[in-house]
């Protein structure tokens, strides 16, 4: 029986199939949506913003899909309507899937035990609920909080994207701090190196990716060279102020090894120039397409000429 693609195989086929390493980030938020899924909104009840989440996701996916690498709906703006956005995550998730697009869950999810295990099962693979292909992990408990989803990657082809050098500005407080004489992302970079080693597809990338801002592009270029056989996903390009200069470090010679995150900036596009003159209120899909192209255009010269 054939083995199914691992995660980090499938992401490498997505990059060199859309010819790009966006990661489109799905971060709903009712006070900026587009006034055409805003109409849509007739009380403040959670299952009717939640239907609005999962209108306006799903349409931003039908324009978004084939120029992306994969895309990255944050929980927390679904988990804030409770129950009702919950399943709308769900619905989300398994809409990106039936496009075919690697789906990366960012819900920073870490405990030990049983309880990391039932978030892997929760989150982790096609089998699992949620169904999704990638997880974002905190790995500050230690690596018996990290270990049961490694295991989940092993039994369901999937990937996890641990927390190793974050771009808010008040990361470094515990990220930065030197044990012995050693900083802790350092650390944590190096336990990656190790549950990856004996996890590498034939291209040399295993499951076990790290998330390292382009804020910080120093410790980018440090990390990418620290971290030859792990994918990476890198936030802060855009909205959060860093450029093809700042995540150029991160990304490997072949063009593969990391993903670019934009989220508000794309697709939250209809609200800023040139778009906001360009486009009617009802063509704020036509923004988010194009606004896609241009993040594509600009991190092109990272990648290897199309086919």
């Amino acid at each position: 029986m054939t083995e199914p693609p691992t995660a980090a195989t499938r992401l490498a086929h997505a990059v060199r199939e859309k010819h790009s390493i966006v990661c489109l980030g799905l971060d709903p938020r009712r006070e900026s949506l587009p006034p055409a899924i805003a109409g849509t909104i007739d009380s403040d009840r959670p299952d009717v913003v939640a239907a609005a989440y999962t209108l306006f996701c799903k349409e931003i996916l039908d324009v978004a899909a084939e120029k992306v690498a994969c895309v990255k709906p944050q929980s927390a703006f679904f988990e804030a309507l409770g129950p009702a956005g919950v399943v709308a995550l769900g619905e989300v998730i398994a809409y990106a899937k039936n496009l075919g697009v690697e789906v990366i869950v960012d819900a920073k999810r870490n405990d030990i035990g049983s309880t990391a295990t039932a978030y892997a099962q929760a989150y982790l693979g096609s089998a699992s609920p949620f169904g999704g292909d990638w997880l974002t992990v905190s790995p500050y408990l230690g690596r018996d909080s990290i270990e049961p989803f490694v295991d989940a990657c092993d039994r369901q082809s999937a990937g996890i994207f641990v927390l190793v050098k974050t771009s808010n500005p008040s990361g470094g407080m515990i990220q930065d701090r030197i044990t012995d004489s050693t900083p802790v992302y350092r650390c944590v970079a190096d336990a990656l190196c190790q549950w990856n080693a004996d996890r590498l597809n034939g291209l040399g990338y295993g499951p076990i990716g790290a998330v390292v801002g382009a804020t910080y592009p120093d410790q980018l270029a440090e990390l990418r060279s620290a971290l030859p056989n792990a994918w990476i996903l890198i936030p802060g390009f855009g909205a959060q102020g860093g450029g093809v200069d700042d995540v150029r470090p991160g990304v490997a010679r072949d063009g593969l090894g990391a993903v670019v995150n934009s989220s508000r900036h794309l697709i939250f596009a209809h609200d800023r120039q040139p778009y906001r003159e360009k486009y009617s209120a009802g063509q704020w899909q036509h923004a988010v397409a194009d606004a896609t192209d241009e993040m594509n255009s600009q991190l092109s010269t990272l990648l290897p000429p199309a086919p």
